[in-house]
């Protein structure tokens, strides 16, 4: 399987960190090793001094696609979750300015936990579906899928221009405002809606 996460999909996000809005989803990879076993921490890495988190509606992949139409996109998805993309924000940094690909800001083992999936039926309706992220207890990301720049489908039949989705594929969905960073012993937990769904104990 793959990890597919979209970058830039939430505007008070790409304010925050003086970058451009694009006229198409920006995608980059993560390869299966970002996942944390369930119950395990994170530990910070020791190539960066700031590590950031950024909580995010996660697509899970049912059937296998390529080059798929919007209004069919809804058939290749059929269960959501949240997922936290750690970024190691310096070295994006150190990336954007040299024009470098971030896979090494994005992609390192253990940058994206994943809480269980839940049959998207299971919601009234996943284009405004609310999702949170606190930080020991504090509230530091609320987002709405309802103010994506690009739907679930758009991103759905974006991608599978390039490659080729096949079940089990993850596609995290970009991150709203107030990413900052994590330290020792602070505790992340992500919400969907009221419902906690994920708890990520740093170390």
């Amino acid at each position: 399987m793959k990890i597919i996460c979209i970058g830039r999909n939430y505007s008070e996000h790409i304010k925050e960190l003086n970058n451009k809005q694009t006229e198409y989803p920006v995608f980059f990879l993560k390869p299966d090793t970002a996942l944390i076993q369930k119950h395990m921490p994170f530990f910070i890495p020791p190539f960066s001094k700031l590590i950031h988190y950024e909580v995010e509606i996660v697509l899970k992949i049912c059937k296998v696609g390529k080059h798929i139409q919007t209004k069919f996109a809804h058939t290749y998805y059929d269960s959501i979750g949240l997922g936290i993309d750690f970024t190691a924000r310096d070295i994006q940094n150190q990336c954007k300015k040299l024009g470098l690909p971030w896979e090494a800001a994005k992609a390192f083992d253990f940058s994206a936990p994943v809480s269980q999936f839940f049959l998207k039926s299971k919601f009234q309706d996943i284009n405004s579906l609310s999702f949170s992220l606190k930080k020991n207890d504090e509230i530091v990301q609320n987002g709405n899928t309802s103010e994506m720049i690009f739907s679930f489908d758009e991103i759905i039949a974006h991608v599978s221009k390039y490659i080729t989705l096949k079940t089990g594929d993850y596609i995290f969905t970009g991150t709203p405002s107030g990413v900052g960073q994590v330290l020792p012993n602070d505790i992340l937990t992500g919400f969907i809606e009221d419902k906690q769904v994920l708890q990520v104990k740093i170390k």
